[in-house]
């Protein structure tokens, strides 16, 4: 019973934060609501025994891609006015999006209230951290070792793409300091000297 209303809060809040992530006025504010939603969503995760999913939805993305977003939507100098010149235009394939997505999750409880995909049983001493990387590195290996690379290769494409030769740059060059010589650096000159 106790589960029943946690779940119902943190629903309830991750309801109303994606609500606000789309309504806020300041691109920070929806961004700070998108952190709290994603905050409940591990709640509920966690509700559903999927520890290592909840703990990797705040590392990866509380920790590192929304610390990133708003960093960026703060160092930006958003126009508000441009950002909603669009709203209207996209408003109807937004709502069908929605409606096809609110279908499928229809069509999920039905199921589940009717009987379909009843889950079984979990025995003692399962671990869903355990099983989830059975699974990925036996049955998935290949997926997974595509992925990787793919995102290798996203990465150097970014940075290929980012890396700039910039004219005002300074560098050294250890293979020129390495030969050079004391008589192209160093000139001894001989001086009188001076009388008080």
């Amino acid at each position: 019973m106790f589960e029943t209303w946690v779940f119902y809060a943190l629903a309830a809040v991750l309801l109303l934060s994606g609500l606000l992530v789309i309504t806020a006025r300041n691109p920070v504010h929806g961004v700070l609501f998108l952190v709290l939603a994603f905050f409940t969503a591990a709640g509920i995760w966690l509700l559903l025994r999927a520890e290592f999913l909840a703990i990797t939805l705040v590392i990866v993305y509380v920790g590192a891609v929304m610390v990133l977003f708003l960093f960026v939507v703060m160092m930006l100098d958003i126009n508000l006015e441009r950002v909603r010149e669009g709203f209207w235009r996209n408003l109807p394939l937004a709502l069908v999006v929605g409606g096809i997505m609110v279908l499928e999750m229809g069509f999920i409880l039905a199921g589940r209230i009717w009987g379909v995909g009843v889950p079984k049983p979990v025995p003692a001493g399962y671990s869903n951290t355990k099983e989830l990387g059975r699974v990925l590195y036996t049955q998935y290996a290949y997926a997974f070792e595509i992925a990787a690379v793919v995102l290798l290769v996203a990465i150097i494409a970014a940075i290929a793409l980012t890396l700039r030769k910039r004219k005002d740059s300074r560098s050294q060059d250890p293979s020129a300091q390495v030969k050079v010589r004391r008589q192209d650096r160093v000139e001894l000159v001989s001086m009188q000297p001076e009388k008080d």
